[in-house]
């Protein structure tokens, strides 16, 4: 590709030109994350209309029983989500650092690192998942009324995964070179797809679930496409040989571990959704997981943008902390920080004020948006600390600090909404599911401002003295 021959000039020549003629090396930090944000929030707002309007779509179109096969499907597909966000994360972390202190070389080996993982991990899961899909599905909280939906659904949906897993990693890594808008529009694309195709395949055809499957994976397909021509074409600032999708090792090694926090966040997630979903049969049946299915893709919709500034974030982040630039690094969590939080109690007001209206978006079976409309309000009474959640678990894999990024990720799910959606239960029933939510969103926010302050503590020691940064 394109680029080959200045990559190898630039890694034998100074690193200091490079990185101050960077786009990511502008000292304005407000309004670099602006530039970075906004395509990033677009891009994320045009993705969870698509996940909205796809769930409507099989609530106007399938059912009920259409909307809870799409919840037990969930943790499938945010598997598949996290080890794309496990490659992109991590990679793009190392190239973020890679280009700030102008090592091109050690970029594009990144990428083609990346390149390969993607490819393993993606015939891995799908050769698992088609061979013990039934199985997994009753293990995910399958119903006999549920399962020949939830089964149709994913048989389609697992031949997709190599797409899914591609774009989610190659999204994030074109966000760590600071190509904010080429990102914006790969989503835009795969959105504008789905969205376009799936009344015609769920009502024109009539194909019902096997509809909303194949419109998403003819969605990823011409993601993908668009994705490999950027980097074919050269507009990429990176620039990899066949050479360097041959594994290195101490790469590999570091894209898994700095990417672990992405990837035990929604793999975290998956395994709190069977549970969870599992629970709901017990206490409420099918209804209470058509029910979560709805708050799912509502809270998702709120809560997808709040994501477009922690993308804008880690490239910044990234940069200056491999360019030793701290106090950059430090405003941009703070400026992040603000604007998350901000954004976060709109979401917030919206969800609390129009909760009915938009859960009759999907049904019109009142007993289902009588039990859907409190208990989302239940679950969205802490997000406005969202923000504050997200913007410190990116900071920390922006600096490659895994075992952190690591903990901050679980501590949400697995540290507090486990334990508590299996203890408040038996105290408050059904309402003690939806209640677990806020309560451990305070508690990891509470964790997650401690960490941040001790890192901050951290970062000016190593400005005033000759510590290595990582």
């Amino acid at each position: 590709m394109s680029g080959t021959d200045g990559r190898g000039a630039r890694r034998a020549g100074s690193t200091g030109d490079s990185s101050r003629n960077h786009i990511l090396a502008d000292e304005n930090i407000g309004a670099l994350l602006w530039r970075l944000c906004i395509p990033a929030m677009v891009g994320m707002g045009v993705m969870a209309t698509y996940n909205l309007v796809d769930a409507i779509f099989i609530g106007r179109g399938v059912g009920t029983l259409g909307l809870a096969g799409l919840a037990i499907c969930f943790p499938v597909q945010l598997a598949v989500l996290a080890i794309g966000q496990l490659l992109g994360m991590g990679g793009a972390s190392i190239i973020s650092r890679a280009l700030g202190a102008g090592d091109d070389a050690r970029a594009a080996r990144t990428l083609g690192n990346v390149l390969t993982l993607v490819l393993v991990f993606s015939a891995i899961i799908t050769g698992a998942g088609v061979g013990f899909i039934e199985r997994l599905l009753r293990l995910f909280g399958a119903t006999e009324a549920i399962l020949p939906y939830a089964r149709e659904y994913l048989s389609i949906i697992l031949w997709g995964t190599v797409l899914r897993c591609y774009g989610m990693s190659h999204n994030n890594i074109i966000r760590s070179e600071g190509r904010a808008k080429v990102a914006m529009t790969t989503m835009l694309i795969g959105a504008g797809v789905n969205i376009a195709l799936d009344p015609i395949f769920i009502f024109g055809l009539g194909l019902g679930m096997r509809g909303a499957a194949l419109a998403t994976i003819i969605a990823q397909a011409c993601t993908t496409i668009f994705i490999a021509v950027y980097f074919a074409s050269g507009r990429s600032g990176l620039s990899m040989r066949p050479s360097d999708m041959r594994l290195s090792l101490p790469i590999a090694r570091e894209t898994l571990a700095v990417g672990a926090a992405s990837f035990s966040r929604m793999a975290a997630g998956s395994l709190l959704i069977v549970i969870l979903n599992r629970s709901l049969g017990h206490y409420g049946g099918n209804l209470a997981i058509a029910a979560y299915g709805v708050i799912q893709r509502l809270t998702m919709f709120s809560f997808l943008p709040i994501l477009g500034f922690a993308q804008a974030l880690q490239p910044v982040a990234g940069f200056n902390y491999g360019a030793r630039r701290f106090a950059m690094a430090k405003r941009a969590l703070r400026i992040s920080g603000v604007r998350s939080t901000l954004f976060s109690l709109g979401a917030f007001a919206v969800l609390m004020i129009f909760a009915r209206p938009l859960v009759s978006l999907f049904t019109r079976d009142e007993e289902l948006i009588l039990l859907t409309v409190p208990s989302l309000r239940t679950v969205a009474l802490a997000f406005p600390v969202l923000g504050i959640q997200l913007m410190g678990a990116t900071m920390f894999q922006a600096f490659g600090r895994a075992v952190p990024a690591l903990f901050l990720s679980l501590a949400r799910q697995i540290v507090f909404v486990l334990p508590l959606i299996l203890v408040l239960p038996l105290l408050f029933g059904l309402r003690g599911i939806f209640a677990a939510f806020p309560v451990a969103d305070v508690l990891a926010t509470v964790v997650t401002v401690l960490m941040l302050v001790r890192e901050f503590a951290r970062l000016d020691r190593t400005a005033l003295s000759s510590e290595p940064v990582a």
